[in-house]
């Protein structure tokens, strides 16, 4: 089997996997408990937290735990919105963003707020000079991904936040699911970010939403006691533990990693220039996402073409709805493309066997359709 789907979700580390299920088995009591087993199982999360906290550089008040990147974006969205209404309706981002983004801002595009999406660039990233001309006395929100998940586009998100701070009333969120383990992320920069553990060798069904300890907004969930007055429920003590876990981990040898993945992915990208595609992922885009387009043969024939030698990549974020990439026609502005790209996300643990095995079958596939096609 060749995995080539790592931003989708990632195989959880073992070490990961034993930290859950010690947790599981020691730490029964629930973490609101006033007796024994309560405290321990407090305890261990506070401990986690504050591992946590020391890797982002956050503080541990600043961490509310979610059950991943789509709530915790929802949480922001919502509820900066529902806090600061008084304030103003309008809120700016970005056609690159992922749908736990654009769906609440559709939901609250009809429920009296307007959205207003920043101009790209040809390499996808945000003009400043128009998001600076879009920001408003009746703007609150700013909320632009870090990382694309489906080209891999990566932000500026330090000469973002000069652009959003210079404008005191008005919030800056980024969903930095895709750059955790990744890429560096200073969320010093970051009013609110968004991040899930299974893009990071984590466990499915954690995450968080990262928020200046001062900030307040309005919860999504009320009542029952949990770690924060900002996400109600019994805290997941197993998912909590595994969660600084797999950060520890993901950023281990950090330096080897990236150089690893770089160096496959430029293989990748000189060979895929070979084949009879379009590349639409660029220099400035993270080297873990390659995004490509064919020519004539629909996303979805190639992925299921390659899944017979069960090589698994995707057509786009498994997230999106849609028969098309809306991030690919944001920067290509066509149709085409976006209905024929497909992804290949890359990881350390990708080996340069399964790339060339990939390539291999990836250009027999594409000789094999082609034929398909015009006889």
């Amino acid at each position: 089997m060749v995995y080539l789907d790592y931003s989708a979700t990632t195989p959880v580390n073992e070490e990961v996997i034993e930290t859950y299920a010690k947790v599981c088995r020691e730490f029964i009591g629930n973490p609101n408990s006033l007796h024994t087993l309560g405290v321990k199982a407090k305890q261990l999360i506070d401990a986690s937290t504050k591992q946590i906290a020391k890797i982002l550089g956050v503080k541990e008040t600043e961490i509310i735990y979610t059950s991943g990147a789509s709530e915790a974006n929802n949480t922001a969205v919502k509820g900066v919105c529902l806090q600061y209404a008084s304030r103003g309706k309008h809120i700016i981002t970005t056609e690159l963003e992922h749908s736990s983004i654009i769906a609440p801002l559709s939901y609250l595009s009809h429920n009296g707020y307007e959205i207003d999406f920043v101009k790209l660039d040809e390499n996808g990233l945000v003009d400043l000079e128009d998001l600076d001309r879009l920001i408003r006395k009746d703007t609150i929100l700013v909320t632009i991904a870090a990382v694309n998940s489906e080209v891999g586009v990566r932000q500026d998100l330090k000469k973002i936040a000069e652009v959003v701070h210079k404008h005191p009333r008005v919030l800056f969120h980024s969903d930095v699911t895709q750059s955790i383990g990744k890429d560096k992320v200073d969320f010093s920069d970051l009013d609110l970010a968004s991040l899930s553990c299974q893009k990071f060798y984590g466990m499915k069904g954690i995450g968080a939403l990262i928020k200046k300890e001062k900030l307040m907004i309005e919860p999504l969930i009320h009542g029952g006691k949990s770690t924060t007055i900002f996400r109600s429920g019994t805290p997941a003590t197993p998912l909590i533990a595994s969660f600084a876990k797999a950060l520890r981990l993901v950023y281990e040898d950090y330096d080897e990693k990236r150089e690893k993945v770089q160096k496959l992915h430029d293989d990748l990208i000189e060979s895929l220039k070979e084949l009879d595609v379009t590349i639409n992922s660029n220099n400035l885009c993270l080297p873990h996402i390659v995004n490509l387009s064919l020519h004539g043969i629909k996303s979805e024939v190639m992925l299921h073409a390659l899944e017979e030698h069960e090589i698994y990549i995707s057509t786009q974020t498994a997230c999106s709805t849609g028969n098309y990439s809306k991030a690919v026609y944001a920067i290509t502005h066509d149709k085409e493309k976006a209905s024929n790209s497909i992804r290949i996300s890359l990881s350390y643990l990708t080996t340069k066997e399964e790339i060339d095995f990939f390539l291999t079958t990836f250009k027999q596939c594409i000789e094999k359709l082609n034929f398909r096609r015009v006889s």
